[in-house]
């Protein structure tokens, strides 16, 4: 698979599929690229689909840097160095949040945005629920990781499905390719993080897909922090869609059904 050496000495690994206007993919925290898995095959169907490791995760090499500024300058340093010109964004989780923050700052590499299950600010439960990571990733490793975020990642139904397991033993080999550390440095720089000023400033057409059970990152937070229901009202270029039966998960979840979104959202 292709390398990009950055300016700035990270290497990042990354994969193309399909053809047609290019998607860029933008990860999960702890995932790594395989947080699209089941994606990226329905996606490549409309798509040149390009996934990524972010720095410390995966096959790419440097170390993230520590504010969401800083991780979404490495992104756009990635599409200068690879050539990618102005592209769709989909981010999900910790890549929305890059994604929200790249298209901010740098509004002319995005041609449309899809954000899916994140919180422009944490608040406190999500705070407390990601301490409970944090000690798990550090004291028992990365699949611990996999485990206790899986309980507030899915749907409740989730696991009643029959290939439910699979997915689980799947999601531990994700985590296991990832550092604790890569994993503890995301975690603590998405809860110094309040993009809330950014929602204004986008300009590019922005699908907001949220997951109608996400637990992780619901669509109306407590007080302190923000969620959808606020940033839906932020942002004046965004519409919000919110898919049933589905948690934060939901690109693992429901892919048919948040691709057929993402797919009628960016080529109507």
């Amino acid at each position: 698979m292709p390398l990009v050496n950055l300016p700035t000495g990270e290497t990042i690994w990354f994969k193309t599929t399909g053809s047609g206007p290019t998607l860029l993919q933008i990860h999960g925290s702890a995932f790594g690229h395989r947080n699209f898995e089941k994606m990226t095959p329905l996606m490549a169907e409309h798509f040149t689909v390009i996934d990524f490791d972010l720095p410390g995760y995966g096959e790419s090499r440097g170390q993230p840097r520590d504010s969401m500024e800083g991780i979404a300058d490495q992104v756009f340093g990635f599409l200068q160095a690879a050539d990618l010109g102005k592209v769709n964004l989909h981010g999900t989780s910790f890549g929305a949040m890059i994604g929200l923050t790249l298209a901010a700052r740098h509004p002319e590499v995005i041609d449309h945005l899809v954000l899916s299950c994140f919180l422009a600010r944490y608040d406190n439960a999500a705070r407390q629920m990601r301490a409970t990571w944090k000690r798990a990733a550090v004291d028992s490793g990365m699949e611990a990781v996999a485990d206790l975020t899986s309980v507030a990642g899915f749907a409740r139904g989730f696991y009643d499905r029959p290939g439910a397991e699979a997915q689980l033993a799947a999601m531990r080999r994700a985590f296991s390719k990832n550092t604790a550390q890569a994993f503890v440095a995301g975690t603590e720089t998405i809860e110094r993080t309040d993009l809330s000023h950014y929602a204004p400033q986008v300009s590019a057409p922005t699908l907001l897909l949220a997951g109608q059970e996400d637990n992780m990152t619901p669509f109306r937070p407590a007080d302190s922090g923000v969620g959808f229901s606020q940033i839906e009202g932020l942002m004046p270029t965004a519409r919000l869609t919110v898919l049933p039966d589905c948690g934060h998960y939901l690109v693992i979840e429901q892919p048919e059904l948040a691709a057929r979104e993402i797919v009628a959202f960016i080529r109507p």
